[in-house]
């Protein structure tokens, strides 16, 4: 865990890859209780904290808290109507078919395996999903997401024969990124509307800052 941005309404934490952003396993740790035992310890008292978009557990970068109700009700509105920006860089086996473009498919989850699959529109429970793409390297995507679905980013981009390399689970090559706990995929960058001052804020992994 390592904080990036904090004042008085807001956390930003880099989550590595294996750790659960929250978890309900009672033995497993995750990104949510660490974080409220760290406050708590350097603050002596029991912290105020909201989770307010989570990650996968194999996926590293960057997940927003608010520490206040007030806060959280702004910065998940925000989430919710899509002018929170997300956006993350993934390292990708097969073709990239163009310099940039946009992929827009539906989405069905599989509670039982934890997957979700692509489906032909209206399909009885499928969601709609978009994202846009653009080269950032050979191999590396820089991606923008236009809504928030289970594994989106990760269905979307093996559904057009751009696999993440790690992700066996969607078809990518057995490469991951820590020890076979992460896939190459990043939640590099935020930029949302401060929750008390309406100022933009723009943070990124330390990686990309610059």
């Amino acid at each position: 865990m390592k904080i990036i941005y904090e004042d008085r309404e807001l956390m930003v934490v880099y989550k590595e890859a294996g750790l659960a952003a929250e978890t309900r396993r009672p033995l497993e740790k995750d990104l949510e209780s660490i974080l409220k035992v760290y406050l708590a310890e350097r603050d002596g008292k029991v912290p105020e904290l909201y989770l307010i978009h989570r990650i996968d557990q194999v996926v590293d970068g960057l997940v927003l808290f608010a520490r206040t109700k007030k806060a959280a009700a702004s910065l998940t509105a925000q989430l919710t109507d899509g002018s929170m920006e997300k956006i993350y860089l993934a390292r990708v086996g097969g073709r990239i078919p163009a310099e940039k473009g946009e992929l827009t498919d539906w989405l069905l989850k599989d509670a039982k395996t934890n997957t979700s699959r692509i489906v032909p529109p209206g399909t009885r429970g499928a969601k709609r999903a978009c994202l846009s793409y653009e080269r950032a390297g050979e191999d590396l995507l820089l991606i923008r997401l236009k809504t928030g679905r289970h594994h989106q980013i990760r269905v979307q981009l093996a559904g057009a024969g751009m696999p993440i390399k790690g992700d066996v689970k969607y078809g990518g090559e057995a490469a991951g990124r820590i020890s076979g706990k992460g896939i190459c995929l990043t939640a590099a960058e935020l930029s949302f509307k401060h929750p008390g001052t309406g100022n933009e804020i723009r943070v990124k992994v330390p990686e990309i800052t610059g």
